[in-house]
């Protein structure tokens, strides 16, 4: 009998890319291509094709953990849980609701964000939630809501992208972060467009580049600025759209014309004839784009930094146009999705503000409760993470590794140590797992079905492959126990379709509208865009608060891979499906195609015109002294994933990449007397980390680089500081001061 195969998407970064999953002996699957699916089109990375690597029994968990005389010790599910209720009740009795923190991840699918939004909020009735998508693109995402009035990563699928003039890449490497997104960069350039990189670094991706700019990191607001004063001084705006279109340009202009070329040269590093043409590609072609990553993002300004470039984008007439405009290269896996139902410490599902007297009568019917109950706005992540053993006394984790992930990690982790009470749900046991009092084996990619939300705002559908093994559970199956053990014995279904369609009731009306969204649509045309309100609701006017139009152009064209019965157990198979009203209409309305291209009629604020934000340069939060004299900047390895709780496990990603090194130029090399492989010391006002070094000319001799997804004395994010951008509240991780020393032997 020819074995079943289950059409699914990668579990790791933001390009959610497809693949199909076939089983094989002993349980697990293989990962074959998917080609029909547009993001990836069969291709996949290192990561991806070894992730069945992690459903292996050994390098995960299969058994519920609980810390017994201070060691942890198997234990069976119904102690495991009562433990958990038992800390958060007393925690609750003892010091209120707000002492209980619950911190989600970015890994998440839609419905486990949801569903751990609604708990804290419903069942804890705590305001201290948030996730580590905070350290992703929260930056990006003020910006937008501050400029367009909706944040979404990408305002225009992929496959724009090569259709395109010019592409300026900021602070992005995706040849090592996202390598099969590569391909839309080759086929800009093999079509005729240019590519410009911007990075201190002359990375893989940089090497592709037209035009390579090194400015010093912490620098990019300046650049950005010193692009758009040679704008205006060489005639280069669109006038009649800043006029139709836009708001706010005076103010902005000014602010732009006090960083001029020169002066923009000495911040930077960047020539002055560097930046006239870099300006000159991206004017000159009718269509271009700016994409940002976490190098511009990850600072205390990097609000103000995305909405400079923003500013170059709207200057030039280029958002809101087809192939055209401003968009943010999303990082995590469900990033996107993750913030917009919920587990972000001021938006409810639907991405409503917490604050709006609306959104929360909304969200509160949806939920079946009196909206004066809800909990207002919570802290931050590292906020609430820095409150921890002070204000938060428990803390529920699923899926982050703030040991490894968080600024000044080595504070965190006493932080973490200093809970009265610390469970995580995770697939493996973490940095941050082994500190807590109960840890909870949970199900992954291949063993569930979920959504997730792709760094274009494609909504996709996972689909489970297998059966987990015995002992294991869904984050969906804890959080109906845990609130039925608290006293919420209704409201927390198991089912994750029935979670997303009281998800899509919730969102209904919302920027973030999925309630034109079903899982059979889903299986039928490989994703959809949001927002989709659904047709009932179009029928009688009430569609996306954002006011983002369809446009002219169709969603993305249905094709099925499906056949009958090609779903695995509790999968979502086209033959099972029920009726979709959602697709036929209850109403005689077609269903709404979904939204793959943003604002093409109008933008998403009140008078439908985008907004120019007036910014300025300003110095990173620690610029280099004479105790601390070198620059520190982090990223990732093609190799590795985020904190590498699970990269790390796998023995192939394990041999490409299997340790922390610290990157310098060979000038800083010689006047330390450091030869390649020698071990260093980083030392920085937090902390210490030790590396081999790797001595190349790709990186600036001001600035050194260290990869984060390692812990131990390796662990990039002892160093990192933890300043925080006043508006999106991101903490500086791209850039603080260190000294570099030698580590002698003995």
């Amino acid at each position: 009998m020819k074995a079943s195969v289950t059409p699914t998407h990668c579990p790791y970064c933001a390009l959610q890319c497809g693949m199909n999953l076939t089983p094989a002996p002993g349980g697990s699957v293989v990962v074959t291509e998917r080609a029909d699916f547009p993001v990836n089109r069969g291709a996949l990375c290192g990561k991806g094709r070894t992730a069945p690597a992690l459903l292996s029994s050994r390098v995960r968990l299969t058994a519920p953990l609980v810390r017994t005389a201070g060691v942890l010790e198997p234990a069976g599910w119904d102690e495991a849980l009562a433990r958990i209720a038992e800390g958060l009740d007393r925690t609750r009795g003892e010091h209120g609701p707000d002492a209980i923190g619950v911190f989600g991840g970015g890994g998440l699918t839609n419905e486990k964000a949801y569903s751990l939004g609604k708990f804290a909020r419903v069942v804890l009735r705590t305001s201290q939630i948030d996730y580590n998508g905070r350290f992703c693109m929260s930056s990006a995402a003020a910006a937008g809501v501050r400029a367009f009035g909706l944040d979404r990563g990408l305002p225009f699928p992929l496959e724009d992208i090569p259709r395109t003039g010019c592409v300026i890449l900021v602070g992005s490497n995706l040849a090592e972060t996202m390598p099969p997104a590569l391909r839309f960069i080759t086929e800009l350039k093999e079509n005729g467009g240019t590519l410009v990189v911007i990075d201190p670094r002359r990375t893989r991706t940089a090497e592709q580049a037209d035009l390579h700019l090194a400015p010093r990191p912490g620098t990019d607001l300046a650049l950005a600025l010193g692009m758009l004063h040679l704008v205006v001084a060489e005639g280069r705006t669109d006038e009649e759209y800043i006029r139709d279109r836009t708001s706010g340009w005076e103010q902005a202009r000014a602010a732009a014309m006090a960083h001029w070329p020169e002066y923009v040269e000495r911040i930077t590093g960047v020539s002055v004839p560097q930046l006239r043409e870099a300006v000159r590609m991206f004017c000159e072609p009718e269509d271009a784009m700016v994409l940002t990553a976490r190098g511009p993002e990850q600072h205390a300004k990097g609000t103000d930094t995305v909405g400079a470039w923003i500013n170059l984008c709207l200057a030039t007439g280029r958002s809101g146009r087809p192939r055209s405009g401003y968009g943010c290269l999303t990082g995590q896996g469900n990033g996107q999705g993750g913030r917009e139902h919920g587990q972000k410490a001021d938006q409810l599902p639907g991405y409503r503000k917490l604050t709006d007297p609306a959104a929360r009568r909304h969200v509160a019917e949806v939920w079946g409760i009196d909206p004066d109950s809800l909990p207002g706005p919570g802290r931050s992540a590292y906020e609430l993470l820095d409150a921890m053993g002070t204000d938060i006394r428990s803390l529920l984790l699923m899926g982050s590794n703030p040991v490894v992930s968080a600024p000044h990690a080595g504070h965190i982790e006493e932080r973490l140590k200093s809970l009265d009470f610390l469970a995580v749900a995770d697939v493996v046991l973490s940095e941050t797992a082994a500190l807590a009092d109960v840890v909870l084996p949970v199900t992954q990619w291949a063993e569930e079905t979920g959504t997730t939300t792709n760094l274009e705002g494609r909504v996709l559908l996972r689909r489970r492959a297998l059966t987990p093994p015995e002992g294991v559970r869904s984050d969906l199956d804890v959080l109906h126990e845990l609130a039925a053990l608290l006293g919420v014995e209704k409201g927390f279904p198991t089912d994750p379709e029935e979670v997303f369609e009281e998800l899509r009731r919730a969102s209904a009306g919302g920027p973030a509208d999925y309630s034109g969204i079903t899982y059979r649509r889903l299986a039928e045309e490989n994703g959809v865009f949001w927002p989709c309100p659904a047709p009932e609701a179009r029928g009688a006017g009430v569609g996306p608060e954002a006011g983002a139009e369809a446009g002219t152009e169709a969603g993305p064209a249905p094709g099925t891979d499906l056949a009958p019965g090609a779903i695995g157990p509790e999968g979502v198979s086209p033959d099972v499906l029920p009726d979709d009203p959602a697709r036929e209409g209850t109403t005689g309305h077609a269903p709404h195609p979904g939204t793959p291209r943003l604002f093409l009629d109008r933008f998403a604020t009140e008078d439908g015109r985008a907004r120019f934000v007036p910014v300025s340069h300003r110095p990173v939060a620690e610029e280099p002294d004479d105790e601390y004299p070198v620059l520190l900047t982090t990223g990732r390895v093609v190799a590795q994933y985020q904190s590498g709780a699970q990269t790390r496990r796998v023995d192939e990603l394990n041999a490409a990449a299997p340790g922390p090194f610290v990157e310098m130029h060979p000038r800083l090399a010689e006047r330390l007397g450091a030869a390649d492989g020698d071990a260093v010391a980083l030392v920085s006002r937090r902390g210490r980390a030790v590396a081999p070094v790797r001595i190349t000319t790709a990186i600036r001799p001001d600035t050194v680089f260290m990869p984060f997804h390692w812990p131990g004395e390796g662990r990039a994010n002892t160093l990192t500081n933890p300043a925080l951008d006043p508006i999106s509240r991101m903490p500086e991780f791209k850039a603080c001061a260190v000294r570099v020393e030698a580590v002698r032997e003995g």
